[in-house]
């Protein structure tokens, strides 16, 4: 039997193998340089009040720029509000992103691409003028749409990196019946005012990923937007409902993430970020979550979050069945400035669910509320210490005041879309309403800054286009000769 030097000895030699073998992307996501946490979420809140203050002058006539179109969200101000038609400059887009997801340059600097033809007829020799035929190609692309399409994908769409889905100006549905999105050991993305919905299960066949790649996939579960290691991915102004597995799910190492004016509804399980308990590389998961709407009939993960650091922040949730914000694995959760509309339902009250956890596990988990307004007797349980370091810097510029919820979220959604379903009334059941306000109607009309549509990989063989993979090598040869000269010196 192994003594305690032995054992030591075996698990480094376990510990470096095992960074080894790692799929490139997984060891990038695990080596990758990453931000520092309380720095992005005190740069988030700098940019919100920075945009708040400009709204503030323009609206008292003391200047400050942008006219009327400000709105106080740092995001549309960005793009809206720059002196220039955003049709004549639509790749501003990729300079207004914030938090985790804020480096994505989707497929700023490339050629525009037009999306004319919305079939899917053959997923391996997808047609010119097709969506398929732009996402999976090569460097940067910036994806537009000829005019109003509903999109039936017959198989994942596979996103290649630095690509831009810019939805603005056409009404564009992704699913209604058909597969939709995949994201898989790609970086760099942005998916922009698109509707994505009743996405099912496809696969057990051959899809194409780039130009010079195509492989077979087994059967997806049917999300709408999954994320599979990757990295720097900004979802923005999307509607999501009505799918067979997850809105949208992150897992495998996903990092550097931003999911921001989005309109969610109709589902059970909306976000999972991190892929099991057990999956270390997801303690890199980095993700910003803000100014969406948590809309109607839904039930739980908004989101359900594992292991990594998770801001989740000026959000609107309209009540849910089983709870709002859930975890396991000791993730890390700062809640700021959110909204939370509890159901009619007296059991389930609870903002927060730590998932198959029992309290003695999970009460040195950092999960915190700060600002957060409580409507219908919703709650919020902490833990952890709230005035750890990694809450300091955070906390440093104040979050926007929940109250201001309203007109974070107005334009929540796909810009110019209906924000409800069906035309269904936001409002459940039961539910008490007094002294809150019912939010935008979507993002068309005067309410939500005039933004309608007017105004407004498996990727085989390389792994992917990684921005850090330049010192990717660097970086795990020296840990490996680290770990090789601890294993020699190591005193038998």
């Amino acid at each position: 039997m192994a003594g305690p030097d032995e054992s030591t000895r075996i698990t480094l030699l376990l510990v470096a193998a095992t960074l080894l073998l790692l799929p490139p992307p997984l060891a990038a996501s695990l080596n990758s340089s990453l931000p520092d946490p309380a720095a992005v979420v005190a740069d988030f809140h700098s940019k919100v009040a920075t945009s708040r203050r400009r709204m503030q002058e323009a609206a008292s006539g003391g200047g400050g720029g942008g006219g009327g179109c400000l709105t106080g969200n740092p995001i549309d101000d960005c793009w809206r509000c720059a002196g220039t038609d955003w049709r004549q400059d639509r790749q501003r887009l990729a300079d207004c992103g914030i938090g985790f997801g804020r480096n994505a340059m989707g497929g700023k600097g490339g050629p525009v691409y037009v999306v004319t033809d919305p079939s899917d007829g053959d997923p391996v020799n997808p047609a010119p003028g097709t969506l398929r035929y732009g996402a999976i190609q090569e460097g940067p692309l910036w994806i537009v749409f000829a005019g109003d399409m509903t999109i039936r994908l017959n198989e994942e769409l596979l996103v290649n990196s630095y690509k831009t889905i810019d939805g603005r100006g056409a009404n564009v549905h992704v699913g209604a019946g058909g597969a939709c999105i995949t994201l898989q050991y790609v970086s760099n993305v942005i998916i922009h005012n698109i509707h994505v919905h009743d996405c099912v299960p496809a696969g057990n066949a051959n899809v194409r990923a780039s130009p010079t790649h195509y492989g077979w996939r087994t059967r997806s579960d049917g999300d709408g937007i999954s994320l599979y290691s990757a990295r720097d991915v900004w979802v923005d102004h999307c509607a999501l409902s009505r799918c067979a597995d997850g809105l949208i799910d992150a897992i495998m190492g996903s990092t550097a993430i931003t999911v921001s004016n989005s309109y969610f509804s109709h589902h059970n399980e909306v976000m999972l970020l991190g892929h099991s308990d057990g999956y270390l590389p997801d303690s890199a998961m980095q993700v910003t979550i803000a100014f969406n709407h948590f809309g109607i009939q839904l039930v739980q993960r908004m989101p359900r979050c594992r292991r990594g650091y998770f801001h989740i922040v000026n959000n609107d949730y309209t009540a849910w069945e089983m709870y709002a914000i859930g975890g396991s694995a000791s993730p890390t959760i700062n809640s700021q400035g959110n909204r939370y509309i509890a159901p009619a339902d007296p059991n389930a009250k609870e903002v927060t669910k730590r998932v198959d956890t029992e309290e003695g596990q999970w009460a040195g988990w950092n999960w915190r509320t700060e600002g957060d307004m409580m409507v219908n007797g919703a709650f919020f349980v902490p833990s952890g210490e709230g005035l750890e370091a990694i809450y300091d810097k955070a906390s440093s510029t104040d979050p926007k005041s929940s109250a201001l919820v309203d007109q974070l979220t107005a334009g929540a959604g796909v810009l110019g879309g209906p924000r409800y379903d069906n035309g269904e009334a936001a409002a459940y059941a039961g539910v008490n309403y007094a002294g809150v306000g019912t939010g935008g109607g979507g993002g068309g009309g005067a309410g939500a800054g005039g933004m309608g549509y007017g105004y407004l990989g498996m990727v085989y063989g390389s792994g992917g286009n990684w921005s850090c993979r330049a010192d990717l090598t660097l970086q795990l040869t020296s840990l490996f000769l680290a770990l090789f000269a601890l294993i020699c010196l190591h005193p038998l």
